[in-house]
């Protein structure tokens, strides 16, 4: 729960809405017109009760008659335009937060990925915005007309009599004493909620990606029985705010009734001694039946409003987030990329992880040199991965540095790195859209230069020995599912690494991309990369002996720190560790 208070949480969306302001603020005067309208018609019936009426005047009576109408007709021609003043300008508002959260999230580093839940992301940008939306749009709105009119309409019903006026004051007393304890229950309440609702949209996601998994192991009752605990979980919650509410609209129903009883009573015996008209008696609970909505509605417009400073405290968390991985303010520019690819006493470990925790890379030295090929081998938990990572600058170093071309990474904008280097991953992930979008998805030429675009593609489903794709129904055409699992494991694989040569890069990055190809598919892989790519620097994890053997370097590490390094023949004739690590990975190969 943020240590903000409401109108300093809600302050802060001042940004985003600036421009719908204008529109919004004559929104407000819009309904507080309705609002004074509507107290205005008690007016009209005091002096039509008091006069026309006691006196049987027809044509008054019809007069009068014609101005209540007039005003009424008034009232909801000012509503309409009211709703029509806010209604666009809160999703321009709305589009504008989503935009900014999405951009942030493409900004922010790996590790900010690493720790949040995508269920909670997903929640912030569709169930949080919405609550933002409608609040702009009508909370805030209804609020500052509602407790205006009140305040109005209090006044009012002081000038048709103080005693019945006061009377009226004081039991709504209550009504703001509970209001300010109801806020402190149903904030606290309200911010559980959303957070138990992004967890439960992570169990859905995660249920559905890993459908496979849950099928092939029998355990879909066991996720279902977690399901239902959290969505239990969040049943009891909303359960809790219902009971919040409903102890709110319990004095904001009973008190005005009780107010109305007294005020009756009240009414009738000033009426009876005379001071007081009927006239001013009629208008006097004309005046206060308008006031009823204004005094109901302050329970879910409070509600509203929490609600909606939960969902605002909840969406900053992610936009405060630091961006860690920044481009510099006097960046460095690549002139003539040659893919001299340089680790210089590389230390890296996780910023949260605990004290005493042994750095995951531990100096680590070494150069890729321009169109040579680098194997790292190595042990589970060597680094091999973490050194991948860093080459992109998915991550970023704590200590040495990681230079392109003879800079270091820090000094370049991410897309002067990214325009040439590529990688694949072991673990590929596609996107819902066609193959040549996934493959293409590193070139921003498509569009301009179309030819040359084309050319890519075939060369890189040509090496990357993903010809299948043309005999999909409808070719590169075809739209592949959610994550690309509509093909096999080793097809995904071939697809991505088509994705990464697609953008003709001077350094390749290659995690283990083949795990799941067969040996020879992966030897006309290779050597379709050794033809038609031969220039290009590839710094590659190698988890199969066949990979490394075609190497022009090779770098052995263990426990985060180069063991040993030099040509496949050497290491194999020099080191024992080399050889156990070789045979190991050619019996976890061949299982």
């Amino acid at each position: 729960m943020s240590e903000r208070s409401v109108f300093s949480s809600l302050w802060r969306l001042r940004e985003y809405a600036r421009p719908a302001l204008p529109r919004l603020a004559l929104g407000g005067v819009a309904g507080l017109f309705a609002g004074l309208l509507a107290l205005a018609i008690p007016l009209v019936l005091r002096e039509l009760v008091d006069g026309p009426l006691a006196s049987r005047d027809t044509a008054l009576i019809i007069g009068a008659a014609g101005i209540v109408l007039a005003l009424g007709v008034a009232e909801a021609a000012t509503v309409a335009v009211r709703r029509w003043l806010v209604l666009t300008p809160g999703t321009h508002v709305e589009a504008a937060m989503r935009n900014a959260m999405y951009e942030r999230l493409q900004d922010l580093p790996v590790s900010f990925h690493d720790r949040w839940q995508s269920g909670q992301l997903l929640s912030r940008q569709g169930t949080d915005l919405g609550l933002i939306r409608r609040w702009l749009a009508f909370g805030i709105i209804l609020l500052f007309v509602n407790l205006v009119t009140i305040v109005v309409g209090t006044a009012v019903l002081f000038t048709w009599h103080p005693l019945l006026g006061g009377i009226f004051l004081l039991i709504s007393v209550p009504i703001w004493i509970y209001g300010f304890a109801f806020e402190k229950r149903y904030a606290v309440v309200a911010r559980l909620s959303q957070d138990q609702t992004g967890d439960l949209a992570t169990s859905v996601e995660e249920s559905v990606h890993g459908i496979r998994v849950l099928k092939a192991f029998g355990r879909g009752r066991h996720a279902l029985r977690g399901f239902t605990r959290q969505a239990q979980d969040l049943q009891g919650t909303e359960i809790k705010k219902a009971k919040a509410l409903a102890g709110i609209w319990l004095w904001l129903v009973l008190l005005p009734d009780i107010g109305f009883a007294l005020c009756l009573l009240g009414g009738i015996w000033l009426a009876s001694q005379g001071q007081i008209s009927v006239g001013e008696l009629f208008a006097f609970f004309a005046t206060a039946t308008i006031l009823r909505f204004p005094l109901e509605s302050i329970g879910f417009l409070l509600a509203m409003t929490l609600d909606a400073r939960a969902a605002t405290d909840r969406f900053f968390e992610v936009m405060d987030e630091p961006i860690t991985l920044a481009d510099p303010e006097a960046p460095k520019h690549i002139e003539n990329p040659r893919g001299r690819l340089e680790f210089d006493n590389v230390h890296f470990r996780f910023p949260d992880a605990p004290e005493g925790t042994p750095d995951l890379l531990d100096g680590v030295s070494f150069t890729v040199e321009p169109g040579q090929t680098v194997a790292v081998v190595g042990l589970t938990g060597s680094g091999k991965s973490t050194l991948t990572a860093l080459a992109s600058r998915l991550y970023e170093v704590t200590g040495g540095s990681i230079r392109l071309d003879g800079i270091d990474l820090r000094e370049l904008n991410r897309d002067d790195i990214y325009a040439n280097q590529s990688v694949a991953f072991e673990e590929p992930t596609l996107f819902s859209a066609s193959i040549r979008d996934n493959v293409l998805l590193g070139r921003d030429d498509t569009k301009t230069d179309p030819e040359t675009a084309q050319k890519s593609l075939d060369r890189a489903l040509d090496v990357s020995q993903a010809d299948f794709v043309r005999r999909l129904p409808e070719g590169v055409e075809t739209v592949v599912g959610e994550e690309g699992m509509s093909l096999s494991g080793g097809q995904r694989q071939r697809v991505a690494l088509a994705r990464a040569l697609a953008t003709d890069p001077k350094i390749l990055v290659l995690d283990d991309p083949l795990s799941a190809l067969d040996v020879n598919t992966e030897a006309r892989v290779e050597e379709g990369m050794r033809r038609d790519y031969g220039n290009t620097s590839t710094l590659i994890v190698a988890h199969r002996p066949s990979t490394v053997q075609t190497a022009d370097h090779v770098v052995l590490l263990h426990e985060g720190r180069i063991h040993d390094a030099g040509t496949h023949r050497e290491l194999l004739e020099r080191s024992a560790e080399y050889r156990f690590v070789l045979s190991s990975l050619d019996e976890e190969n061949t299982r």
